[in-house]
């Protein structure tokens, strides 16, 4: 049986240049299904939860076209790649809401560190305890999502050294984050941060992975990944979603799999590898070098994929989600977007015209899958 998936998306707007704009209010004011972030520069698109892969194309694609053409109504404006502020403005925040406390408090707390788009893949898992045996594994395993999905390797017009800057950058909160060794466990740990001030409220837990529900922390129904940098190619993040699902199922038939059952480390050991890796895969995404949480071996991270994928590979082919899983291998084989954008830069290419080409690139592959796919299915 295939797990429930949805995406929360978060995309920059501007020009056809790369020159990032602030236009959330007008999107959310005119356009249902948008909500603004506390920065005006990017807005956020949610899709249902949906089992299907298929529909689930669709339900990525088709609020970009909608939002496509507002801008278009509005004036030169378009949907712009990439995680962080690529070309410039991080000297400043745009308020979105300026009257909104909690927005005065991430701004006056994090700066422009929090400016970024990203993607969070939330998959549908009730039994709260079989969620966070999940919660562990993926927090142990989240650098490779963020190694796969690494889009922003410039910042103010730069390369900063990282694949992932926005990951580099982000204020990951709070800075302590134990492995939830059950429901019970996550529901004390949350109470004690919300009493200390740490988290301001249930939804100020900024880790690479966390539970999610409707009233946190003490109904959840979701793993939600936050790790991810922006993947504007819809093939590519089902994919990565492909890989979790997968994954997800292998844990649900072996339980074993459990980080606290099956690894050699201690806890600590094992919240020190995830963090270390973290780090490691912001710098150099697929090329990191990272530790194995089963063991503490040193493996690459487009080594340790592969590993996964072959293991993961029957679940999605036996759920009938195989061929969503096989673009993958293009992914590792090409490099991501941060990989490919760092490799026009050797080669001579500024980030201007980096950026605009990929903005062109991302228009083009949306409306192919527009009119090859999404009619298809309706018909």
């Amino acid at each position: 049986m295939l797990l429930s998936k949805g995406f929360e998306v978060e995309m920059y707007t501007g020009t056809p240049q790369g020159n990032i704009v602030g236009l959330s209010d007008k999107i959310v004011a005119d356009l249902d299904g948008f909500v603004t972030e506390p920065d005006s520069r990017n807005v956020e698109y949610t899709t249902a939860p949906l089992c299907s892969y298929d529909r689930l194309l669709c339900a990525l694609v088709r609020p970009r076209q909608r939002l496509r053409s507002y801008l278009q109504r509005l004036g030169d404006y378009t949907i712009i790649p990439g995680s962080t502020l690529s070309l410039g403005g991080s000297d400043r925040f745009y308020r979105s809401d300026p009257n909104n406390p909690y927005h005065s408090y991430i701004e006056n707390t994090y700066g422009t560190n929090v400016v970024t788009a990203s993607i969070h893949i939330n998959i549908g898992i009730r039994n709260p305890e079989a969620l966070m045996r999940a919660i562990r594994l993926i927090r142990l395993e989240a650098p490779l999502y963020l190694a796969l999905t690494a889009s922003s390797p410039f910042l103010d017009s730069r390369p900063t050294g990282y694949h992932s800057t926005r990951w580099g950058l982000f204020p990951k909160t709070p800075a302590d984050v134990p492995l939830f060794e059950s429901h019970a466990h996550f529901i004390r740990w949350t109470e004690d941060q919300l009493a200390a001030g740490t988290m301001q409220n249930v939804r100020h837990l900024w880790s690479s992975v966390r539970p999610n529900g409707n009233r946190r922390p003490y109904d959840l129904n979701r793993l939600e990944l936050r790790i991810c940098d922006l993947i504007v190619d819809p093939i590519g993040l089902l994919a990565v979603t492909a890989l979790l699902e997968a994954r997800l199922c292998q844990l649900m038939a072996d339980p074993s799999l459990d980080p606290l059952e099956k690894s050699l480390l201690s806890s600590e050991d094992l919240i020190a590898i995830a963090d270390a890796n973290e780090v490691a895969a912001a710098k150099q995404s697929l090329d990191a070098s990272l530790r194995h949480w089963q063991d503490g071996r040193e493996i690459l991270a487009r080594d340790w994929i592969m590993e996964i994928y072959q293991e993961v590979s029957p679940f999605a082919k036996k759920q009938g989600f195989g061929c969503f899983l096989s673009p993958l291998k293009k992914i590792l084989r090409e490099g991501n977007t941060a990989i490919q954008w760092l490799k026009l830069h050797e080669q001579g290419l500024d980030t201007r015209r980096i950026i605009a080409q990929a903005i062109q690139a991302t228009l083009l592959q949306e409306q192919e899958l527009e009119d090859k796919l999404c009619q298809l299915l309706v018909a």
